[in-house]
């Protein structure tokens, strides 16, 4: 665990997110899969698996699957949540390339308190309700993006062009 809160170390969260997901895609987790998902070798996962296991979070028996415990299986939905919050506001509000989006996902999920990623959750869910299926809104932050052009300069085309 890190030693600034109760919260595991970013990597073993990676563990505990990729636990979850091998979980609901695969009806379960092995060190195997694990490895892949995660990219490290089996040696590496079973550090990690030790680590979580003593902090409660899994239960692994050599050769089995990976469990998670109602704290750990609490935790992963917690980073996947986030997960999903950062990479639906980076490729749905900012319209980062997806396979981008992903990496830089992974990357933020650990950095941001759950009072940003509750206000991000909310952000996304506002804009995606009341702006659908990217309105002008999208055009003129694309073009403020491609062409620097001061924003409130393509609003007013945008404007006449309607």
């Amino acid at each position: 665990m890190s030693s600034t809160d109760d919260r595991p170390t970013p990597s073993l969260e990676d563990y505990l997110e990729a636990i979850a997901v091998l979980k609901k895609r695969d009806g379960k987790a092995t060190v195997t899969a694990l490895s892949k998902s995660v990219g490290v070798k089996k040696p590496s996962v079973g550090w990690a698996l030790r680590k979580l296991s003593d902090a409660g979070l899994v239960i692994h028996e050599r050769y089995g699957d990976v469990e998670l415990t109602p704290d750990g299986a609490r935790l992963a939905d917690e980073v996947c949540r986030r997960h999903k919050a950062l990479f639906d506001f980076l490729t749905d509000i900012l319209m980062v390339d997806s396979a981008v989006a992903e990496h830089d996902a992974c990357a933020m999920e650990h950095a941001l308190s759950r009072e940003s990623i509750h206000r991000l959750e909310k952000f996304i869910s506002l804009v995606m309700q009341c702006y659908p299926g990217r309105p002008d809104w999208a055009a003129v932050f694309n073009r403020y993006v491609d062409e620097g052009q001061d924003a409130r300069v393509i609003e007013g085309v945008l404007d006449r062009e309607s």
